[in-house]
Parts: C-alpha cells; sequence; structure tokens
C-alpha cells in the first residue's frame, strides 16, 4: 500500500499587483493608463517581478520547483485566450517545466485560483504554486466571449434572448434587489463609496500600495514608452475634501432601474485593467528558505445562491469558511468583502449583525476606489489582506467576492 499522505499548512509567502488603470475602448478620446497595453504582457510582468521579489528575499529559491501557475480571467479571447496562465508563464522566462492553466468564475476566479493552489500544497501534490490573475476590460466588455456565439448565431442561454430561464442578469440589477431586501439607502451606499476612496487615498499616500506594485513598462501605440506604478482611480478628493465629494457622489443618479435607482457609478466598482499574483508555499518549504511568509491559510468556502439576486452567495460561502476554521465573524480583525456594489458588503454586515462602517471592513480600502479587474480581484484584494494583516500585526482576515450566476466564494487566512 502507498504511505497516506498528511495534509501540509499553506503559506502566502509574498503577493504582488500592477498599478490599476482605468478602462477605454478603442476610438474613445481619453483612456485608461493600461488600455493600450497587452494582457499577456503585463501578467507576465506581474509574474516576472514576484518571481524576482522572492529570489532576493532567498536566493536558495528555485523557479524550477513551481508546481503550476493558475490564473483568473474572465473574458478568455483574443490576446486573453490560448491558456494566457501558460502564455503569460514563459512570457515571464519561468522554466518550460512549469506549466500554466486559466480558470473562468466570473468574479471568483482569482480567489478560486487561490484556492485550488492551497488545496494542492496542503494534498502534497506540489511545494510550491503561484495563483494570479488578469483582466484587460478595456479591450474586452464583458460577455464578449459569449457574444462570439450569439453573432454566429448559437443559442447562448446568457444572452437577452434566452433569459426566460433562470439565468444570468446584469449584476447591478442584482445589487438594486439586494439593496431592496437589505433596506440600504442610497445615501447609505454613497457614504461607503466616499469611505472606499478616502481609505485607499490613505493607503496610497502612505506608500501601503507602492510596496507591492510591481512598475509596468510598455510601448504605447503612438512609440513612447511608459511606466505605469500608481493607481489612476483613487479619487482624493474624498478625503481632503470629504463634504463636496460626496454632494457629487449624491447628484448620480441610478444606472440600472429607470427610476428610482440606488445604484449608480458612485456606489459601484470601477472598470478597469490590472493584474495581480501572489505565490504560495508548504510552511515546510518556507521555513527551509529562510522566507518570512505573510499569512497562512485557514479555511476555504465555494457555495452557490440564487442566481438573480447573485450578489448574496457569498454569505452562506463564508459561513461554510467560519464553521470549517472553527471561528466566529467577531474574532475577524479583517473583513475583506469584495465591493463589487455598496449593497453586497452591506448586506453582508446586516447577515452578520456587524456595522456597516465598521472599520474591520476593507482597511485598505475597496474596488470601488481602486476598481475590479475582474479575474483579478480575488487575488488582488487577497493580496491586500494578507499584506494588512502582516503590516498592522492582525491575527484573523475573512475575504469574499459574489459572482455571476450567484456563487460565493471565500477564504480565512492568519497573519503571521
Amino acid at each position: 500500500m502507498a504511505k497516506p499522505r498528511q495534509l501540509k499548512e499553506v503559506v502566502v509567502v509574498d503577493g504582488v499587483r500592477s498599478a490599476i488603470g482605468k478602462s477605454g475602448w478603442k476610438g474613445m478620446e481619453k483612456r485608461g493608463m493600461l488600455a493600450e497595453a497587452s494582457a499577456q504582457e503585463l501578467m507576465a510582468a506581474i509574474l516576472k517581478g514576484l518571481v524576482a521579489r522572492v529570489q532576493k528575499k532567498s536566493p536558495k529559491f528555485n523557479p524550477k520547483e513551481i508546481e503550476d501557475v493558475l490564473l483568473g480571467c474572465l473574458s478568455q479571447i483574443g490576446e486573453q485566450g490560448g491558456n494566457i496562465g501558460r502564455i503569460a508563464s514563459l512570457l515571464a522566462d519561468l522554466p518550460d517545466c512549469v506549466p500554466g492553466a486559466t480558470i473562468n468564475r466570473y468574479c471568483n476566479a482569482g480567489l478560486t485560483a487561490v484556492n485550488m493552489a492551497a488545496n494542492t500544497i496542503a494534498t502534497g501534490a506540489g511545494e510550491i504554486m503561484i495563483a494570479g490573475g488578469v483582466e484587460m476590460m478595456s479591450h474586452y466588455r464583458m460577455g464578449s466571449d459569449v457574444q462570439v456565439a450569439v453573432d454566429a448565431g448559437y443559442p447562448v442561454f446568457m444572452s437577452p434572448d434566452l433569459e426566460k430561464t433562470r439565468m444570468f442578469v446584469a449584476q447591478g440589477f442584482s445589487a438594486e434587489m439586494v439593496a431592496e431586501k437589505y433596506n440600504l439607502s442610497k445615501a447609505d451606499m454613497d457614504k461607503f463609496g466616499l469611505w472606499s476612496h478616502q481609505k485607499a487615498t490613505q493607503m496610497q499616500r502612505s506608500g501601503f500600495f507602492k510596496e507591492h506594485i510591481i512598475p509596468f513598462t510598455f510601448k504605447k501605440e503612438a512609440g513612447n514608452m511608459v511606466t505605469v506604478e500608481v493607481d489612476e482611480t483613487i479619487r482624493p478628493i474624498c478625503l481632503d475634501d470629504p463634504k463636496k465629494a460626496l454632494a457629487d457622489i449624491n447628484k448620480l443618479e441610478g444606472r440600472f432601474k429607470p427610476t428610482g435607482g440606488t445604484v449608480t457609478a458612485g456606489n459601484s466598482s470601477q472598470i478597469v485593467d490590472g493584474a495581480a499574483a501572489c505565490m504560495l508555499m508548504s510552511e515546510e518549504k518556507a521555513s527551509q528558505l529562510g522566507l518570512e511568509p505573510l499569512a497562512r491559510i485557514v479555511s476555504t468556502g465555494i457555495a452557490g445562491d440564487d442566481p438573480y439576486l447573485m450578489l448574496t452567495a457569498p454569505i452562506p460561502a463564508m459561513e461554510k469558511c467560519l464553521q470549517r476554521a472553527g471561528l466566529k465573524i467577531d474574532q475577524m480583525d479583517c473583513l475583506q468583502w469584495n465591493e463589487a456594489f455598496a449593497s453586497p458588503p452591506m448586506a453582508f454586515a446586516k447577515h452578520f449583525k456587524v456595522d456597516s462602517f465598521d472599520p474591520r471592513i476593507n482597511p485598505t480600502g475597496g474596488a470601488i476606489a481602486v476598481g475590479h479587474p475582474i479575474g483579478a480581484s480575488g487575488v488582488l484584494w487577497f493580496n491586500e489582506m494578507c499584506h494588512w494583516l502582516h503590516q498592522n500585526k492582525k491575527k484573523y482576515g475573512i475575504f469574499a467576492l459574489c459572482g455571476g450566476g450567484g456563487i460565493g466564494i471565500s477564504t480565512i487566512v492568519e497573519g503571521l
């Protein structure tokens, strides 16, 4: 009989990301700072930067020992198609022996990559894994991959013509339904949006983000080289002149309901371009290499829920996570709840009997301020949580994202 394997503890040794750029379709007068970049080259730069940082911390680290590279990506077409997980790994000059895979679970994709990587290590199927994600929303609108089939005349159960089934609706409508179900006012959601920018501005000015942003240099269409290393999405006015900023946010009208809409551009995540990656190891391997981990993976959870209401699925995912860890929400020092819109994290707060403006919620800001690069978001905000816990010597953090089709995902980590 083969020798049974013991489960291993899994740690996060480092996490990095690109600066986040505003989106902008080709032909628009003003485009985001990454809009002319290649998703492949951006992701490769982030992977290369991550590996270089780990090698600097431990010269004994050998990239040939990386078991796999798992990347989240929603729109797997164009330069994001063809298994960008493998292509970006090769462009990053990782050894040929390091494979790669691309994962699509909508907004959950990046954290799915993290959790799959963690479980691979925990079960002894590898000692070192990279999880990451990328999304160039300037290049491919949400649903671009489905539109290919619609244009070709094939039936797709996500297209408007076939929405008679219990299938997907635009998430903005779901955000409105969540706001109504949990009795969330536009005024409070606007304040939540303002608060996201205030926290992100503080982190940007303190240098917190800069410590793990990998500068990315690329050639623009005009031929000039540019380097991107600072988020262009954050609005400092929200911290410097909150009264004026909030008044501007309050003026914004609902984007989804014809009348009386509460979900606006001011309390929703920004459509952006970006990439992120983190490296996970067995605790034993990290110790052998002399690396100081940021955090330890405690538990993971995934759950499905009503595909129409959609955005509340992280609640059962978090409940699974907490139950598996033997922990309660009150023991969490960080509540990293993805701000696809203000209504989901505020709904989570009500469910868990937490104040919507509890300082533990997204302490470094969130997707309303920084942005939501779909396939990368699960890794981006996972990294922010791990860095924040490590830097502030806090113990537990729980991360959760909602995703298309009513799927929620969650991970609990212990800061080290």
